[in-house]
């Protein structure tokens, strides 16, 4: 079944490779760290071992830069076998304070089509992570004028958006939510009866990676770049 575009009056925005740059940066750390714990493993342990930790996590931490930063000292004392030097710990917790000094790079075509469809629908930015990143990046992406709502959520499952829905007074046919993760941004939509446009970002975390049969037989339009959402609504 087709998006029915008349029946919208709330679009969704996720942020981070949607709006901004974000997961690049999490591979060029992921990069650094291998440099630095090479003495004990080889990068693609290193890296295996850390996905494995992230994931261990999540229910602990939850997603951003500050909980991939603990995830990755925690790595170091394991692969070290707990030997590791302070100065490898202080560089790890420089990468991660680096990591969050980053300036926000928005993505093509982001503003202009903010501005456009914000004359016209109720726009909300719906995104997971750190509050206190997510603010310091939305801040610096000088966008925030563009959003009726903003929601920073723990996770983004089918319970959190038919909250987020609840609270917005709308029901799932009029809401269009728009991101790069199949998983965070389309399925869960798709399965509470609303609508969904993937943009793939170049870059996505083995997480937030779906298979082909769980989107099998789900109904959401998939974009080559942000600018396109504006063809749709002419």
């Amino acid at each position: 079944m087709e998006i029915n575009y008349k029946k919208i009056k709330v679009i969704g925005f996720d942020a981070d490779d949607t709006l901004w740059v974000n997961e690049t940066y999490f591979r060029e750390a992921e990069l650094e760290i291998q440099k630095l714990l090479s003495v004990y493993e080889t990068p693609n342990q290193i890296d295996q071992e850390l996905f494995k930790v992230e994931i261990r996590n999540l229910p602990i931490y939850g997603y951003g830069i500050k909980a991939f930063t603990l995830s990755m000292v925690e790595v170091a004392l394991e692969l070290s076998n707990y030997n590791v030097p302070n100065k490898t710990i202080e560089a790890i917790l420089n990468i991660g304070k680096n990591m969050l000094e980053k300036p926000v790079e928005l993505l093509d075509g982001v503003e202009e089509v903010l501005k456009k469809l914000s004359k016209n629908y109720r726009l909300i930015l719906a995104t997971k992570g750190d509050l206190l990143d997510q603010e310091r990046k939305l801040k610096k992406s000088g966008l925030t004028d563009y959003f009726h709502h903003i929601e920073v959520l723990s996770d983004k499952q089918e319970a959190n958006y038919s909250k987020l829905l609840n609270h917005l007074d709308i029901k799932p046919s009029e809401f269009l939510m728009i991101g790069n993760s199949l998983k965070s941004d389309v399925l869960p939509l798709v399965n509470i009866k609303a609508n969904a446009i993937h943009v793939p970002f170049h870059t996505t975390w083995a997480h937030e990676e779906v298979t082909e049969k769980e989107t099998n037989g789900k109904t959401y339009k998939t974009l080559h770049s942000l600018r396109e959402v504006l063809e749709l609504f002419n």
